[in-house]
Formats: structure tokens, C-alpha cells, sequence
């Protein structure tokens, strides 16, 4: 039996294309928000959402005490705030990285990214722990469409925009 190691993984990894999200919280456990593009969707009755969150970073624990998020699903011209939120700093890093960029509220209470493609505003409804991640599955409660008609993605580690100009 061949066995995959974590390396040959993460290069196959890197071919599959994904949307560049910034996930933010807020709530009773404080403000946070990370950049994620492991994100898709589940099902549409209800609408759902599955996050993945790495539990080695100190703001897992955040998310599930706050029991909310807001997928923020980046378009072009974001990417250096995509790279502020990559970073594993403490929760006192929170406001300098919410201070680059304009945010609203929707339903939860969690931060909505102003000039993205689409937030998706979520209630967490259950969480699975599996290996070096926190799989969220999310229920939607709101929905709110940016103007960019061009998406973001991460590919083959760098950032390529996509959609129609």
C-alpha cells in the first residue's frame, strides 16, 4: 500500500484552485477574522456552509465561543489584506488588521468585508474535529452581494484573479 506524505499532499494541494475568504467573528469571545480558502458549500435546504479552521491557530477557539462568522470571499485588489489576516498573531493584533479595510454588519454581528464579491453570514451549527482542523459546518442567515464582477483565487501558491473583466 503507497502512502501519501504530508508533503506530496500539500503540492497536489496547491494545484487545486480555491477562493481567497476572509472568515471574521465577533461575539462575547471578542473580535477575529482569518484567511481561509477552505470553504464550500454543502447543501442550499438549509443553506450551508463548511469552514475548515486550523486548530493550531489561536483563534479557533474563538470562532466556536463565538458560535457565529461571516465568509468574506475576496475580489482583486485584496490581497494585501488577504496577507494581514494570514498571520498568526494574537487576538491584540485584531483591530490593526480590521483598520485596513471598511466593514458592516449583517445578521450575526459578525464583520462583513465592504467591496468583496459576497459575504456569507453564519450561524455555526455543528463542528467535526478531524486531524489539524476544526471542520465548521455553518448555516447561512444572510447573504450580501458585492459589486466586483472579478473573483480571487489561490493557485498553485499565488494569487489569480478570475471571472470576466
Amino acid at each position: 500500500m503507497m502512502t501519501v506524505t504530508k508533503q506530496e499532499f500539500r503540492d497536489a494541494m496547491s494545484r487545486l484552485g480555491a477562493a481567497v475568504n476572509i472568515v471574521t467573528t465577533d461575539g462575547p469571545a471578542g473580535l477575529g477574522g482569518m484567511t481561509v480558502s477552505a470553504v464550500c458549500s454543502v447543501t442550499d435546504d438549509p443553506p450551508t456552509l463548511l469552514v475548515c479552521l486550523n486548530r493550531g491557530s489561536p483563534q479557533n477557539r474563538l470562532f466556536k465561543d463565538n458560535g457565529v462568522l461571516c465568509v468574506n470571499c475576496l475580489a482583486p485588489g485584496q490581497e494585501e489584506l488577504s496577507g494581514r489576516f494570514a498571520g498568526r498573531s494574537a487576538e491584540a493584533d485584531m483591530p490593526e488588521r480590521f483598520s485596513h479595510a471598511s466593514w458592516g454588519l449583517l445578521s450575526t454581528g459578525a464583520p462583513a468585508l465592504d467591496g468583496c464579491t459576497v459575504s456569507f453570514d453564519c450561524r455555526i451549527a455543528e463542528v467535526v474535529e478531524r486531524g489539524t482542523h476544526s471542520v465548521l459546518f455553518c448555516e447561512v442567515e444572510a447573504v450580501r452581494q458585492g459589486a466586483a464582477s472579478r473573483g480571487l483565487i489561490w493557485f498553485s501558491r499565488d494569487y489569480h484573479r478570475v471571472g470576466a473583466e
